[in-house]
């Protein structure tokens, strides 16, 4: 029985990929080909394999091993790719933390995962050092950080990271008013990079530009899955419309990163420049938050589709992202296509398959499935319910085999590339003197799709719009602020015969 037990365990370990070990290959393949481009800098495929080796053993050295949580606070930068190669390869958790946070919010994301260290960068270490995180030891990217790789062993760290070790923490918004940890694995990595390929066709010819924040999916899963497949990946510090305009008339570029929000600014940089592109083959994500005129204009000067996404931190590109909508088009609709690597069902509110043409919760299982929130086992427990992914997402599937969004079971407003929650803005107001009562509904917006509307029922006339923007600042992410304040008598709040409030009438309301 022992020895049959070996040969399973021995199978098992056999039969697995990391982040890392398809990293690896490509430095073997490819040694001299650009992995990275970041600051004016590019490291070749064995030279960020080496220096990644490094850091994985600098890491050791101070004690980190696997299953071990390390915060890191920084914008945009190599370091940032180097930490992510070098937890794979040691089986270490990357907590990716959104500096866009107010204080509270931070705090709150790093006591959740209890990291044994914290890497912040020169220009948010501030925020860093305001807040009590109780973590044992700090480090700083620049010269510390340099000095602590110098001083490193050379060579590969163990071979010691299955599939299903954790490799990043990714937050999300909160339905009870703070963030949780969204535990993506190894195995969920490969199998987003697997999908990009698949139904993308993005390769290892292709550059893919990592400007919007690494702390979010969209950057770090499509970093890694082209350093798993032998691309390029340039990393930004932010959105600089001109220079992203230059890179595309310089790059072959695979998805070109477009959000909600920045399209008209990226068409306006396109036309100055008079940029010719060199080659990309999808742009954009989200694009039922765009303007779709804006859609045809974008797509026709680029000569390429715009993404039709629909995935989630949670679930990565899948469950119904491979829909195109062709260059120069203005589509009349915008149903969704399901993506390879997944299953998906559309469930009543007893979990029973509804058939086509009739509204359903989209239900999904798959290989590029999270591993479950941090520290959150009664969530999981409902979430993950049946053995499949609950998202709360209402879905129609027609006779063609397309999908069309409903609404939202779990009421949400995405702004521009960011998930808001009403619980997360409501918590902070309902805190507020002279707040009786308030509720956040969505209305939607030319530029971010969606913004944030509060209505208020004050208790002193006195109470303004600006005083509880004001308050509001600084405890929760700017994007998070109401972009306005609606007055109200308590019984202007519709509620249904249970007391649940009505937001689609108060979203009625606002025109």
């Amino acid at each position: 029985m022992t020895e049959a037990r070996d040969a399973a365990a021995l199978i098992r370990a056999a039969s697995g990929l990391s982040v890392a070990g398809m990293f690896h290959t490509q430095a073997v393949l490819r040694p001299a080909a650009p992995a990275l481009v970041a600051e004016g800098r590019t490291q070749s495929y064995a030279e960020l394999d080496a220096r990644s080796d490094r850091v994985a053993q600098a890491l050791a050295g101070l004690g980190v091993g696997r299953g071990d949580r390390v915060a890191l606070l920084s914008e945009n930068r190599a370091e940032y790719v180097e930490l992510l190669l070098a937890a794979s390869k040691l089986g270490v958790i990357l907590a990716c933390q959104n500096w866009r946070q107010a204080d509270d919010e931070l705090l709150h994301c790093i006591r959740l995962v209890a990291p044994v260290l914290a890497i912040v960068s020169a220009r948010h270490a501030p925020a860093l050092a305001r807040i009590a995180h109780g973590v044992p030891r700090v480090l700083r990217l620049g010269e510390d950080y340099e000095a602590l790789l110098a001083a490193a062993a050379a060579g590969r760290p163990a071979d010691r990271t299955v599939p299903e070790d954790g490799l990043a923490i990714l937050y999300t918004s909160g339905t009870t008013g703070l963030p949780k940890g969204a535990l993506i694995s190894n195995r969920a990595m490969v199998a987003r990079g697997m999908v990009a390929v698949a139904d993308w066709g993005c390769g290892r010819d292709d550059s893919f530009i990592a400007w919007t924040p690494l702390f979010h999916m969209g950057a770090t899963d499509e970093s890694l899955a082209a350093l798993m497949h032998g691309g390029k990946v340039i990393v930004m510090d932010g959105f600089d419309a001109a220079a992203l305009a230059d890179l595309v008339g310089r790059e072959r570029i695979g998805h070109l990163t477009v959000v909600p929000g920045v399209v008209d600014r990226m068409i306006a940089a396109l036309r100055a420049g008079g940029v010719v592109p060199r080659g990309v083959k999808i742009v954009g994500v989200m694009a039922d938050l765009v303007p779709r005129p804006l859609l045809a204009e974008l797509t026709g000067l680029l000569g390429a589709p715009y993404g039709n996404t629909f995935g989630s931190t949670e679930t990565g590109m899948p469950p119904a992202s491979r829909a195109l909508v062709p260059p120069g088009v203005v589509p009349e609709r915008l149903s969704k296509q399901q993506n390879t690597l997944c299953e998906i069902r559309l469930v009543d509110t007893a979990d029973r398959e509804v058939p086509d043409g009739t509204p359903g919760e989209m239900t999904l299982r798959g290989p590029t499935l999270f591993s479950g929130y941090w520290a959150a086992e009664a969530v999981n427990r409902e979430e993950f319910r049946g053995g499949w992914f609950h998202m709360g997402d209402v879905f129609v599937r027609n006779p063609d085999g397309t999908l069309d969004f409903v609404d939202r079971r779990k009421y949400l407003i995405k702004s521009g590339g960011e998930n808001i929650y009403p619980a997360e803005v409501e918590r902070v107001i309902l805190a507020l003197p002279g707040v009786a009562d308030a509720v956040v509904v969505r209305r939607p917006d030319a530029t971010w799709g969606e913004v944030p509307v509060a209505f208020v029922v004050r208790e002193s006339e006195t109470l303004t719009e600006t005083d509880i923007i004001a308050a509001c600042r600084g405890r929760i992410a700017g994007y998070k602020l109401p972009k306005l304040v609606v007055f109200v008598a308590a019984d202007e709040l519709p509620r249904s015969t249970s007391g649940k409030i009505q937001r689609h009438l108060l979203e009625q309301r606002l025109g």
